[in-house]
């Protein structure tokens, strides 16, 4: 099980080619990340469906920012950690980019 990432300019399409909106994906933490996401039970984060797609709008992933600081708190896997720093950065540029999604892909 893994979660990949992926940043894109608007709202991804899951029919056709969503490669015309992506700014830039993640995708080599994916078995860290998921499980650095596994323990979260409420929040935004705690929506993230390890098996299935969620997207964050621009607004979701600027609160989901303060939930990653005190998730690496708490991890102690270098793993996770990097997993959680690659997330935090594509979070900010979420945020920072009017209209963008932050596309997560669960296997």
């Amino acid at each position: 099980m893994g979660i990949e990432l992926e940043l894109h300019s608007a709202r991804p399409t899951r029919k056709g080619s969503s490669r015309e909106t992506l700014l830039r994906g993640s995708y080599e933490h994916g078995e860290a990340l998921a499980r650095a996401l596994d323990p979260v039970g409420s929040g935004k984060l705690g929506r993230v469906d390890p098996y299935g797609d969620t997207l964050f709008n621009e607004q979701e992933a600027q609160a989901a920012r303060q939930e990653v600081a005190v998730l690496a708190q708490r991890c102690a896997d270098e793993s996770q950690r990097a997993a959680l720093l690659d997330l935090a950065q594509l979070l900010d540029a979420c945020a920072a980019t009017p209209g963008s999604y932050l596309w997560f892909m669960g296997d």
